[in-house]
This record gives structure tokens, sequence and C-alpha cells, in this order.
């Protein structure tokens, strides 16, 4: 059966969609399987430490009813303003990051979101079209934990995506379910970067002693089963939490700590597979 023709509203922002695309050289989705393995947390770290390396980096928030990117960052008070052009301008991060996210169209901190799936659909697709995110080298998309309405949305819209990461806790259900989100993507067709094992032992501050609470070589093993590139552990450090509250990620806020050169090390072998690629 031919495909419907095309009106043109449908054409217009196909075009729209194409030219913001078309001035972002790599795009990197951040996935996880299940919530609490902190997806965002490395997110903002990888977006943060590429900002840091003199990459021109954008940002998607694009958990809609759960956005929490701007908390991390110390923004979420800020409001979007539009262009002459009417697009969206993101709100910008020293030294050379664009953020995007839904808080910031919401009367209130404590607004919830009660969308279907179009919604969200429509709602993600306004992020990259209708937002001016100018020439970037790189943009981080966040996704909402699973292969739901959004994940389906960003691999319809960015089919040609570099990759993604996937972030996993060393459990086994939590690699369990990272596996998931690897299944999804090779049914898009969205290539694996690479596996993130978050959370990967605990590092007392007094003592400097690791301690594997919840184990450790969970997403290592089935990084090395599936045959994918691990990209590193990221420790539990008490750092961690406090430059998530304060608004400022721990790869600037204790550049020194092992989170923070972790993820350092981690963003060097996504630089290194992205442009290789």
């Amino acid at each position: 059966m031919p495909k419907p023709m095309m009106s043109g509203e449908d054409i217009e922002n196909e075009t729209k969609l194409h030219d913001s695309l078309s001035r972002i050289k790599h795009v990197i989705i951040v996935m996880s399987g299940k919530g609490g393995v902190g997806k965002s947390t490395v997110s903002s770290n990888l977006a943060q430490a590429l900002s840091m390396k003199g990459y021109q980096t954008g940002l998607m928030d694009v958990d809609i009813t759960g956005p929490n990117i701007p908390k991390m960052f110390h923004i979420e008070d800020e409001k979007l303003y539009a262009n002459e052009k009417n697009m969206l301008i993101p709100i910008s991060v020293p030294p050379s990051l664009s953020i995007m996210s839904m808080a910031f169209l919401l009367p209130s901190k404590d607004s919830a979101i009660m969308w279907r799936g179009p919604m969200k659909s429509s709602a993600i697709r306004q992020f990259i079209e209708d937002v001016d995110w100018g020439d970037l080298d790189y943009l981080i998309i966040d996704m909402p934990p699973g292969t739901g309405d959004e994940a389906m949305s960003i691999a319809q819209l960015i089919p040609k995506a570099d990759g993604a990461v996937i972030v996993t806790t060393p459990q086994d259900v939590a690699v369990l379910d990272s596996r998931k989100s690897i299944t999804f993507a090779a049914e898009t067709n969205i290539p694996i970067i690479g596996i993130v094992e978050n959370m990967s032992g605990f590092i007392c501050p007094h003592c400097g002693k690791l301690t594997e609470i919840f184990g450790s070589g969970g997403g290592e093993k089935a990084a090395e089963s599936l045959d994918i590139q691990f990209l590193g552990r990221i420790p539990m450090e008490p750092g961690v939490a406090r430059s998530g509250d304060s608004g400022m990620p721990v790869v600037i806020s204790e550049p020194e700590s092992r989170s923070a050169i972790a993820f350092n090390k981690i963003v060097e072998r996504i630089i290194r597979t992205v442009e290789k690629k």
C-alpha cells in the first residue's frame, strides 16, 4: 500500500527536524533498563565533561514526567525564551553546554505531567525541531528508564544516532533489565557504544576503602557476554550525591575524586568510539 501524501505542514515539520539534526555532529542516547541506576547522574556528568573538553554540547532531558536534569545544574528556576525565529533557546551552562528539559516549561516544581504517549512524542519532537540548539559537537539525550514511548520516539526521530550508552548497577536484576535496553537498541538499529556500571562499590570518605555493597562486575560480565564495549565503573562516593543536590556535577565540583576520574575516562572512550565510527 502506498504511503499517504504528506501535507504542507508535515513537509515543513520534516524540514525543520532535518535542519536541526544537520547541525548536530554526534547524538548519544543514555539509556537504562530500570529506574534508580543513576542514569541522569551519568548523563549530566558526561555532558559536563564533554563541555569541559571544549566540545559544544547539548543535553536533552526527555524524561517528560520526571525531569530532574535542571536540578543537577541548579537551573531549575530558569525560564525559556524564544528568538526571532520563534524557536526556544536552551538554557546555557558554562563553559559550552546547552540544556533543554520539560522542567523549564512547568508552572511550578511540583506540577505533575499526566500525558499519554502521543503527547510525550509530540513534546520530544518539539525539543529537537523547535529548539535552537545551534551547532553542536555532541547532543546527549537523557532517557527515562525502560523502552516505552520516549525511547521509541527518539529511535524514530533520530534514526542515525551515533549510539546508546547503557547504564546499569552491578546487581543481577539491574543487569537483566539493561539487556532489555540492548535488545531494544538492536531492534531499532541504534548502535551500542558501551555499558557503564554505576554505583560499583562504595568508597569510604574516611579511609578510602572500597566496599562492594551491590557487588561488582555485573555490567562488565554482561558486556563481555554480549560482545559490547565496557566503558567503565563509577564508584559510589558522598561527593556524587552532594554534587547532584548542589547543582554542580562531580566532574567539576570534585575533579580529583575517583568518580570524576572515572567519568572522564568513560568520556574519552566514548569520544574515541564515536569519532572512529
